[in-house]
């Protein structure tokens, strides 16, 4: 009774969206024309987006198919810039959060008829804001955000009498050296934590930009993109802020005149570490909680969230992807026939393509208002479904959508990441490909005694300013 009741609200639905915009309608003489969008994702099989996409085109009458396509991670930044150039690749795509200075003259912001600051900020946590907007326009607008946070192995903790994961980074270096494991040769039985080292620690840079951030390093944003790894601020506790205590503090871990030494360039993949009860604790992101489990489904391991400096305002750190649209693209036409047909032009294509953005990451209570390109004429349909809710559902993501945030804490898997993404920043990278390179670098000339903390630091802080030429 419910899916017919439902088949027959779908087909209320189209009938009426194609009566109120064919000029069928009272005082109605907006033109037709329909636009074809193709999408570019990842990580995400096109079956998750099965059901937004078929509402979404009973909803908006000026669209025609929509299609979405997977990617591969390994060369998806290099073949999207590359069909861009040709002026093909696809209308909507993922753009990665820290991506904004790559790819800002390669897109175009939302239509502020479409998509306004307002609606922004209250439907998103603050730092999708801080990532994708600049100069008073919206460049992407994310699904989900996902922010780093601490993995932490149960058993390891319950046999050596620990009850509670560390909250401050003073008691973090503590419980890793109680938990530190090293034999009579040296060798490293159990590591504390996975961390100090830059290329068997996953996103080894993205721990670092969290302590230069918890740090108050000046790092680069949408309004400044200045960067200056070499200033040195002290707190009013006395405690030194800057990138020379971020990277002394990572490094520490895998100095072995340090006594905090307990991990080195020599020791297992940190997830793979952490996957065979290695290393108690790890940073990491919601995305490879699966990855450890297919790796050891019997390990016991909880997350928590990432330990602060004392008498300081939280700061986290995110990694997460939102939509942008392609600036310029050879348009795809759908006729629907009849004298009053609009032929599509580019700036039609990117409006219908930021429609279909705001449709598909902002609340939309029960209905939606489609904005005609030219004419302006905004039509509100019924839609029954929440297209955020519903992928939230299916791949168990932290939301980034700030009502959402709300309903998943009762989720325990999730909340801590939910939780995170209140107090996450990032910071704006010329290009995050390099700037990862550039940081691993800094780690490992460090680890490897090639140059001390304030040389590696003030040649990263050249070359990252020369990827701005």
């Amino acid at each position: 009774m419910k899916t017919k009741i439902k088949k027959i609200i779908s087909i209320f639905i189209l009938i009426s969206s194609v009566f109120l915009f064919s000029g069928c309608g009272n005082n109605n003489n907006s033109p037709k024309y329909q636009v074809d969008l193709e999408i570019w994702g990842l990580f995400d099989d096109s079956s998750i987006f099965g059901e937004i996409i078929s509402d979404y085109e009973k909803v908006n009458p000026l669209v025609g198919k929509i299609t979405y396509r997977k990617m591969t991670q390994d060369n998806y930044k290099k073949e999207l810039i590359n069909a861009m150039a040709e002026g093909n690749g696809p209308d909507i795509f993922l753009m990665n959060n820290a991506d904004l200075y790559f790819f800002k003259n390669k897109i175009e912001s939302a239509p502020e008829n479409i998509f306004s600051l307002s609606e922004f900020s209250s439907n998103f946590v603050d730092v999708a804001k801080d990532d994708f907007v600049a100069d008073g326009r919206i460049y992407g607008a994310p699904l989900s955000v996902d922010s780093m946070q601490l993995f932490y192995n149960k058993d390891i903790f319950n046999f050596n009498g620990i009850s509670l994961p560390p909250e401050t980074w003073n008691d973090f270096a503590d419980v890793s050296r109680k938990l530190t494991k090293i034999d009579s040769k040296g060798e490293i039985i159990q590591a504390g934590t996975a961390m100090g080292t830059a290329y068997n620690v996953n996103r080894a840079s993205d721990i670092l930009g969290l302590l230069m951030l918890q740090n108050k390093v000046k790092l680069p944003t949408v309004q400044d993109s200045q960067i200056n790894l070499n200033m040195i601020n002290v707190a009013e506790n006395g405690r030194e802020n800057s990138a020379r205590s971020a990277f002394g503090f990572y490094t520490q871990f895998a100095s072995i005149s340090s006594p905090f030494y307990t991990w080195n360039r020599d020791m297992h993949y940190s997830i793979d570490a952490f996957a065979e009860g290695r290393a108690a604790m790890m940073f990491n992101y919601s995305w490879n909680i699966d990855t450890i489990k297919s790796k050891n489904s019997k390990l016991n391991f909880a997350v928590s969230q990432i330990p602060q400096y004392e008498n300081s305002l939280p700061v986290g750190y995110a990694n997460y992807w939102g939509f942008a649209v392609n600036k310029n693209k050879q348009i795809k036409i759908s006729p629907t026939g009849g004298g009053k047909d609009m032929v599509v032009n580019n700036d039609m294509r990117v409006h219908e393509s930021w429609q279909f953005i705001k449709f598909l990451t902002t609340k939309n209570n029960g209905s939606f208002n489609v904005v005609h390109a030219t004419s302006g004429e905004i039509k509100s349909f019924p839609t029954s479904i929440d297209p955020a809710k519903i992928y939230l559902e299916k791949t168990n993501k932290p939301a980034a959508r700030r009502d959402l945030i709300d309903v998943q804490q009762a989720n325990p898997t999730i909340k801590p990441f939910v939780l995170g993404n209140l107090i996450a920043k990032s910071w704006y990278q010329p290009d995050t490909e390099s700037v990862d390179a550039i940081l691993l670098d800094a780690i490992d000339s460090i680890n490897k005694g090639d140059s001390n903390i304030d040389q590696a630091l003030k040649l990263a802080n050249t070359r990252i300013e020369q990827l701005k030429k």
